[in-house]
């Protein structure tokens, strides 16, 4: 057996090294920064800085580095940069609070879509970590002093109390499969336990996305070191496992849909996108791509999944299923034209809403025409990306179901997106916002070209006549042979 040689080790130790980096990074801003306040911000700043450079580096590395060699890098790395997320409690997001109230009333038998979470009709399920007794001030005025709480008035006692669920006044807004898994993870763990169950979820989802990657691309004949823009990306870590985002599970299922309709299994695919968009709603986003060759099968199972998974939450509740979704949309800005942080400095007030559905709407027809039913990644990867860039959210945890696809196209400048979405957590101003998704088109548009100008020197014939192979590069994800 041939040693490896000195030129195929060293990529394979110094990307090993800066995946220590980064878990020892991550271990420390997640357990020493505590939830993320307007004073730490800057240090935060730094620290995701940081955290993005090495994740760059590391990818670069990997790309050097031998195929088999760069997959247990990656595996590894991404349990152990998961895991270090869990060195603390969420730091930038509370949404996993009303994930563990939701589960908790629902095996108390009762719909979480029935009453708000300062109802006292269900005061005999709070717990003292989701709801801590307020203390009191100097002035005589009840207090929070706990991270990631605030001070409601309990329905219709008007009892001062404190929460670190938000929205506390208004009904749950997640879809039927959502639900269903938070159910699920407190039927196991009970109400006791804080953050830690849905932390180790996300370490699970977050693992087994990575591994569907590795598999995924190897046994089409890609790269499969391009499963590191997942595996290894500080956002999956941050918004997978120590915020706990379900986002993360819709990503899954959409990936899952990916193969088997790309496999020609539209059925089954369309069983698995159903699930997802019944998680999130936003997974639909991922259809448009799966609709090229018998669509029907896929939409048929898809809306069919969809709605028996929100049966008994109808028959319990009824409309009341719908939850605080129009609300929601109110406030982020989205009935008014006010979210769209890209379309509002061209556009007026709500023509910004006509022309965002106009260009959505060209973007999935164009979609549907052109994607490749046996690759449908970049398809989903156009659609997605266009989406998030023009809807502009204000949580960069919507960009969860971005990255797989990126990963199996291997349309890496696309990750500009999930950068710029971050920069929003510690640069509140819709200017920052702007200034970083402009930067995310300028830099996918340039990588658009420059791979379309790799491609076509790559195909043109060699001096000798013979056609030139293609290079291992970022340009473009090289097949098997190549690795």
């Amino acid at each position: 057996m041939t040693p490896p040689s000195r030129r195929a080790v060293v990529p394979v130790v110094l990307a090993g090294a800066t995946v220590a980096a980064m878990t020892a990074v991550t271990a420390v801003m997640v357990g020493g920064f505590g939830y993320l306040q307007p004073a730490t911000r800057p240090t935060f700043a730094v620290a995701i800085g940081l955290l993005w450079a090495l994740f760059a580096l590391a990818v670069v590395l990997l790309r050097a580095a031998p195929v088999r060699a760069a997959m247990v890098v990656i595996l590894v790395g991404s349990a152990a940069i998961g895991g270090a997320a869990m060195a603390g409690p969420p730091d930038t997001s509370t949404d996993s609070a009303r994930y563990a109230w939701d589960g908790i009333v629902q095996n108390a038998g009762i719909s979480p879509y029935a009453h708000v979470p300062q109802s006292d009709v269900l005061s005999g399920l709070r717990t003292d970590w989701l709801f801590p007794q307020p203390t009191t001030g100097p002035d005589g005025s009840p207090r929070c002093t706990l991270p990631r709480t605030h001070l409601i008035t309990t329905e219709p006692s008007g009892d001062a109390l404190c929460t670190a669920i938000n929205r506390a006044g208004v009904p749950t807004i997640y879809p039927a499969g959502a639900e269903l898994f938070f159910a699920g993870v407190r039927a196991v763990t009970g109400s006791g336990p804080a953050y830690w169950p849905l932390q180790l979820t996300g370490l699970l989802l977050m693992t087994g996305v990575t591994v569907m990657l590795l598999l995924g691309l190897r046994r089409r004949g890609l790269d499969p070191r391009w499963a590191a823009l997942w595996a290894l990306c500080p956002l999956v870590a941050s918004e997978t496992v120590t915020n706990s985002h379900i986002d993360a599970l819709g990503a899954l299922f959409a990936l899952a849909a990916a193969f088997f309709v790309s496999a020609g299994r539209r059925w089954r695919g369309g069983i698995l996108l159903g699930a997802a968009i019944a998680v999130k709603l936003i997974p639909v986003l991922a259809a448009p791509a799966l609709l090229r060759r018998q669509p029907w099968k896929v939409v048929i199972s898809a809306v069919a999944t969809f709605a028996v998974l929100y049966i008994p939450y109808v028959l319990l509740s009824g409309v009341a299923v719908l939850g605080y979704l129009p609300g929601y949309l109110s406030e982020e800005g989205y009935d008014d034209g006010s979210r769209f942080v890209l379309l509002s400095t061209v556009f007026p007030g709500r023509t910004t809403i006509i022309v965002a559905a106009v260009l959505l709407a060209i973007v999935a027809v164009l979609v549907v025409v052109f994607a490749d039913p046996a690759r449908p990644w970049l398809g989903q990867v156009v659609m997605i990306g266009a989406t998030l860039v023009i809807v502009s959210p204000r949580y960069p945890w919507y960009a969860l179901l971005l990255i797989p696809f990126v990963a199996m196209s291997g349309r890496w400048e696309w990750m500009l997106v999930p950068l710029a979405l971050s920069v929003r957590v510690v640069a509140t101003q819709a200017a920052a916002s702007r200034v970083a998704l402009l930067i995310a088109v300028l830099g996918i548009v340039v990588g658009a070209l420059v791979r379309r100008r790799g491609d076509r020197d790559s195909a043109r014939p060699a001096e000798g006549g013979e056609p030139r192979r293609y290079r291992l590069s970022l340009s473009r994800p090289p097949t098997r042979r190549e690795t």
